[in-house]
């Protein structure tokens, strides 16, 4: 298994979609990821979740998952498939976005971002998967 995780800003524009299904099917393609570990808190995931849906039709063998901060709150109805990892029960929904970023990242061999600020958890998060050596692709360059 080789994973692919992603953060960006909660308001992204639709106009980086030809540049992440691009990137996508590089992934797929030339470096063999079949697994995608998505949040679900804007628009960039949203755009994620959308193109890896259609991916999916194309490529057959990759699994992507909604990764789930908590069990209630926000409707899950537009994620078909979802995935609330252990290290989630019992915390509290201050700290459940945190943690379930970090439960992405640790999981990813590669990251995709969109960060165009340094300010934020998607800037926070890039960092981070930099500093632990993992393959970082900004949308936003």
């Amino acid at each position: 298994m080789i994973a692919c995780t992603f953060f960006g800003h909660r308001d992204c524009p639709d106009s980086i979609r030809p540049k992440l299904r691009s990137v996508l099917i590089a992934l797929i393609e030339n470096q063999q990821v079949d697994t995608f570990y998505v949040g679900r808190q804007g628009s960039f995931d949203a755009l994620v979740y959308a193109a890896l849906r259609e991916l999916a039709a194309e490529y057959p063998h990759i699994r992507y998952t909604a990764v789930l901060e908590r069990l209630s709150g926000k409707s899950i109805d537009d994620f078909t498939e979802t995935l609330f990892p252990e290290v989630m029960e019992n915390v509290p929904p201050r700290f459940a976005i945190d943690r379930r970023n970090n439960w992405m990242l640790q999981q990813a061999d590669f990251v995709v971002v969109y960060v165009t600020h340094t300010w934020g958890g998607a800037a926070k998060f890039a960092g981070k998967a930099e500093k632990q050596g993992k393959i970082v692709i900004n949308l936003a360059d």
